[in-house]
């Protein structure tokens, strides 16, 4: 195949959204998984580097070359069939397509990251992606149900629950935190969930097998707004243990993500300083509604600004929210023309407060939001000099360092990309760290596929 070498072309796939900016030698554009395959031998027979790219979406460097070749699967993008009970598609389409796809038919994909009209399948298998509705329906792993991938060999293998780990490969043993977690390589006997969440180190995924469920016929919104941290968390407290009316998603929104969202979407009252968005599947739409009333006033919300949505355009102007305070974020990283610094923790639920009160506590401008409901919020630090950078950083140690103190996880849905390979020594220890390193160096030997990816390079 031609590999493009124009700095014009190259310069649109060398940076991702964390605005980390790398370099490559060339990209290559294969049309099917046969080209991939011949790709991954010609870099392994050439000791080429080879890094996937997807849509670029990533906040953590993973697709950001550092040398060597890009490889881009744009050209898969087809959703290949969708039934009653699964759907397969080239790892190249856009999730948020795909989904609106399978909506059409009356079924439904739950993953639900906030960039699922932006990123693609295989990059959201790649990190194990999962996003606000990871609340009731978990993370995209539980939704897989076979992949086609391209190992480090260039072979080319289907996978699912029934393939054992392929012969000379050890699946490291160790005990993952109990909370949502998109970090190393999981503990597994089996192929298809060690490849899901490696990052793009073990092998590429080309297409996937999906687990689909019924679209709920009904789904309310709420959006409601507090006068105080104190008020909301209550709220939230309610909310995610309620067994009769428990929401799909509970997001958190602070003072700062609520400024953004001024700018874009009108009804923010002034009073406000924090707001919790939910949405609801219901089979009795009034009913839980006036749950909701009666838990908003037990928890002291400011019940006559709540914005309730029960039709689709209603809903779409309250998840406007959610976009909004991502959309604000980029566009201020953009203005400072300095990287953002952006946590992924998450921690047990009895640890909740006190994360959000050192979250609080920082004084660097910030935004505060995420899947409170999971105890995962995103902490954006936004500096404006290399000064404020480095400042950012070192606040961003300090509370990874209180997470893990809590028994919390470096990354709950991002994964560890680039830029955070250096700290997941720190989480998981030196002895599962040197088996992811085994493992690699296993199925890789001269570490072709997404070097610097996940661990630091052993070449």
């Amino acid at each position: 195949m031609r590999v493009i070498t124009d700095p014009a072309v190259l310069a649109g796939y060398l940076s991702d959204a964390s605005n980390t900016h790398g370099h490559a030698d060339g990209l290559l554009r294969p049309g099917d998984v046969t080209e991939v395959a011949e790709i991954v031998r010609h870099c392994q027979d050439n000791g080429i580097p080879l890094t996937v790219t997807a849509a670029r979406t990533s906040t953590t460097g993973g697709p950001v070359p550092e040398g060597g070749w890009l490889l881009s699967l744009e050209k898969l993008c087809a959703i290949e069939s969708i039934g009653e009970k699964r759907a397969r598609a080239q790892a190249g389409v856009l999730l948020g397509e795909l989904q609106t796809e399978i909506e059409a038919t009356g079924r439904m994909f739950p993953p639900d990251p906030t960039s699922r009209n932006e990123c693609t399948l295989g990059g959201a298998i790649a990190c194990n992606a999962s996003g606000a509705r990871s609340f009731a329906y978990g993370s995209i792993r539980s939704w897989v149900v076979e992949v086609e991938a391209v190992l480090p060999t260039g072979e080319v293998v289907t996978a699912d629950r029934s393939t054992p780990i392929p012969e000379g490969w050890t699946s490291p043993a160790w005990l993952q935190p109990k909370v949502k977690s998109a970090t190393g390589y999981v503990p597994t006997d089996n192929l298809l969930d060690l490849l899901i969440g490696s990052e793009g180190t073990l092998g590429i995924v080309t297409a996937a097998t999906l687990r689909l469920t019924t679209l709920p016929n009904e789904v309310f919104s709420v959006l409601a707004f507090f006068p105080s941290v104190e008020a909301g968390l209550e709220c939230v407290e309610s909310a995610r243990f309620d067994e009769h009316a428990r929401p799909r998603c509970i997001e958190w929104y602070d003072c700062h993500s609520l400024d953004l969202v001024r700018e874009r979407v009108p009804d923010i009252p002034a009073g406000a300083v924090a707001a919790v968005w939910c949405e609801q599947e219901t089979g009795d739409a009034e009913a839980d509604m006036e749950v909701w009333f009666e838990r908003l006033e037990a928890s002291g919300a400011l019940v006559d600004d709540t914005l309730f949505a029960d039709d689709e355009p209603g809903l779409e102007r309250l998840r406007a929210v959610r976009h909004a305070v991502p959309a604000g974020v980029n566009d201020i990283v953009t203005g400072n023309g300095m990287p953002k610094v952006g946590t992924d923790f998450a921690v047990p639920d009895e640890h909740l407060a006190e994360m959000m009160a050192a979250y609080d506590a920082v004084e660097i401008r910030h935004v505060l939001f995420g899947h409170v409901g999971d105890n995962h919020l995103h902490l954006n630090l936004l500096p404006a000099d290399e000064a404020e950078l480095a400042e950012a950083w070192a606040i961003w140690r300090n509370l990874y360092a209180l997470a893990l103190s809590f028994g919390g996880t470096l990354s709950a849905e991002h994964g560890v990309g680039k830029l955070k390979r250096r700290y997941l020594e720190q989480m998981v220890g030196g002895d599962t760290y040197a088996a992811f390193k085994l493992l690699k160096s296993q199925a890789d030997p001269a570490w072709i596929l997404g070097r610097g990816t996940l661990l630091d390079p052993d070449v």
